[in-house]
């Protein structure tokens, strides 16, 4: 079983710690270890240059057939044998041995051919010395090591809070905040050195500002347009009903009414891009709403366009008072007759009822465009599911959500219905999510918050108007 290392073993922090230390502790060996060899051959030289100076005036004394000096004797007691061999070979040498429990230098040379003339040098304080250097360069280099790593993690936690906080920054802009600056100090002061990190900070607020701006440009352009569009489809409209009855009207109503379903969707998508969108909140029961739903979508509308349930134009609210509106904006008769409610556990939970039907009329709209019967909603709890019997959502949504003007193999409607109902749904504070059930069809989440997201009604209690949240002249 192979173990996971630890999340943290992997940051630049750590990394940088071990690379220091590596590096410190290499530096460290490699000085230790040519500091050692320098002072232990100077003070093994000046031993052996003494053992070899008495071996010589006991070799002079030896000769001349006076007494030998002090250490000096011939074939002593404890005189390694290699150095013996030597001796009698007719050699001169020296040798570090142990003699009486102490570190000796032998020198030793011949004596008369089968013996040897050997002198004992005291080698203890040198032992001694070279010793206690050791221990200095040892732990010389731990504090060395300590200090550069203290050094070195406060120099690298600068730079890593830093990268932090411009990953931080890249979170909030990914999530939707493009207000989101990191606004590096560094950036700030051109007389001061300008790093890579404050390269990446300057790259990063250049890139939100910009996106910012296209994406602003871009709601202001859909806003425009869709609010240019009300106008002349609501004379459209008034239009194709005093056209006389038959089936050329009854095609043009419909699209009609299409098109004025296409524009309020718009308009909403615009008023949730904005991230402006106020609550109105109140306490509801979740199968008080989900029959609701289901009712207000059963009932006959003015066109069957399936792009979602009632918008409402008269409030210009884009949820609608009510599911099914007479915008032509329903999901179309009979679509909620065929709509089965479950209740598993009901909850009474304090949110916005209509952004909620608005959601769970999408949903169950979009069940029955693009899936099939039966299509089912359950409450359990703050949990509210909506599932068909099709063949499943595509995998792009599942991965990354609805996406406007997007479907799959040329179905109907624009791609809007899932996208305003995960608008409303973030609105709410709630989690909207798509998967498929493992014996096939689509299956929407609805998983309401405990608490609800802050969020306040006008001051009136007026109910906002189409223009709310968007660019001047959008609505």
């Amino acid at each position: 079983m192979r173990l996971a290392r630890p999340r943290w073993s992997g940051t630049l922090a750590v990394k940088a710690a071990v690379f220091i230390a590596v590096m410190c502790c290499a530096l460290a060996a490699l000085l230790g270890v040519l500091v050692h060899v320098s002072v232990t051959r100077q003070t093994v030289g000046e031993a052996r240059d003494l053992a070899l100076s008495r071996l010589e005036d006991a070799t002079t004394a030896f000769e001349a057939g006076d007494t030998l000096g002090f250490g000096a004797s011939v074939d002593p007691p404890g005189l390694p044998a290699a150095l013996r061999t030597l001796a009698v070979a007719g050699e001169r040498g020296t040798m570090v041995a142990e003699h009486r429990g102490r570190p000796t230098m032998w020198a030793a040379g011949p004596a008369d051919g089968e013996r040897a003339l050997a002198v004992a040098v005291d080698y203890q304080q040198s032992a001694r010395t070279i010793e206690a250097l050791d221990n200095a360069i040892l732990w010389s280099s731990v504090l060395a090591i300590g200090a550069t790593l203290l050094v070195g993690a406060f120099a690298v936690t600068r730079v890593t809070r830093r990268l932090h906080a411009t990953a931080r920054v890249a979170r909030r802009i990914s999530a939707g905040d493009l207000d989101a600056r990191v606004d590096d100090p560094r950036t700030k002061d051109p007389s001061r050195p300008q790093d890579e990190v404050a390269a990446v900070a300057v790259a990063l607020d250049s890139m939100a500002s910009s996106l910012q701006g296209k994406l602003l440009s871009e709601q202001r352009f859909t806003a425009d347009v869709a609010h240019e569009l009300r106008t002349p489809l609501t004379g459209l409209h008034a239009a194709a009903e005093l056209l006389p009855p038959g089936r050329p009207t009854e095609l043009v109503r419909d699209r009609v009414a299409a098109l004025r379903t296409l524009t309020e969707d718009l308009l909403e998508i615009s008023r949730l891009d904005t991230g402006r969108e106020r609550l109105e909140l109140d306490t509801e029961g979740l199968e008080t709403v989900a029959r609701r739903v289901v009712r207000g979508a059963a009932a006959p509308s003015g066109a069957a366009t399936g792009a979602g349930v009632g918008v409402g134009a008269a409030t210009g609210t884009g949820v609608g008072a009510g599911v099914g509106a007479a915008t032509g904006t329903g999901v179309g008769a009979g679509v909620g007759a065929h709509t089965e409610v479950k209740v598993v556990r009901d909850a009474r939970v304090e949110t916005d009822r209509r952004r909620l039907e608005r959601v769970l009329g999408n949903l169950v709209a979009n069940a029955h465009l693009h899936g099939r019967a039966p299509v089912v909603l359950t409450v359990n709890g703050p949990v509210v599911t909506v599932r068909d019997h099709g063949d499943g959502y595509p995998e792009y949504l599942m991965a990354h959500g609805p996406q406007r003007f997007r479907t799959e193999g040329g179905a109907k409607g624009h791609g809007l219905g899932l996208t305003i109902a995960a608008g409303q749904a973030e609105v709410l504070g709630a989690r909207l999510t798509f998967t498929n059930a493992p014996d096939g069809g689509a299956v929407a989440t609805l998983t309401l918050p405990h608490t609800p997201p802050a969020g306040m009604a006008p001051p009136d209690g007026t109910t906002p108007s189409a223009g709310d949240g968007l660019p001047d002249g959008a609505a």
